[in-house]
C-alpha cells in the first residue's frame, strides 16, 4: 500500500480508531527504536576522574563481601541498641 492510500485509509477511520492507530505507531516506534551505543569519549572521561581508584590502597576493602558482612554485623547486632 502506497503512502497516499495509507493516509486515505487512516483518514477514513473514526476519530477513536485514528487515536488507536497513532498510539500503536508510537508503541512500535518505541519498541523498535535503535539504541545508539554510548560514545567512547564519555567512558574515557569517566575513567579519568580523580575519584576512580581513590580507595585502591585500603586493605580493609580488598574483600568487599567480607567488608559488607562486617559492617552489617556491627550495625545489626543486638548490642547496638
Amino acid at each position: 500500500m502506497l503512502q497516499p492510500e495509507l493516509l486515505n485509509e487512516f483518514l477514513s477511520l473514526p476519530a477513536e480508531a485514528q487515536r488507536q492507530v497513532i498510539d500503536f505507531i508510537a508503541f512500535l516506534r518505541q519498541r523498535y527504536a535503535v539504541v545508539e551505543p554510548a560514545s567512547q569519549s564519555s567512558d574515557d572521561n569517566f575513567i579519568n576522574h580523580s575519584f576512580i581508584g581513590m580507595w585502591s590502597d585500603r586493605q580493609d576493602l580488598t574483600d568487599s563481601t567480607a567488608w559488607v558482612r562486617g559492617v552489617r554485623e556491627r550495625e545489626w547486632s543486638d548490642s547496638h541498641d
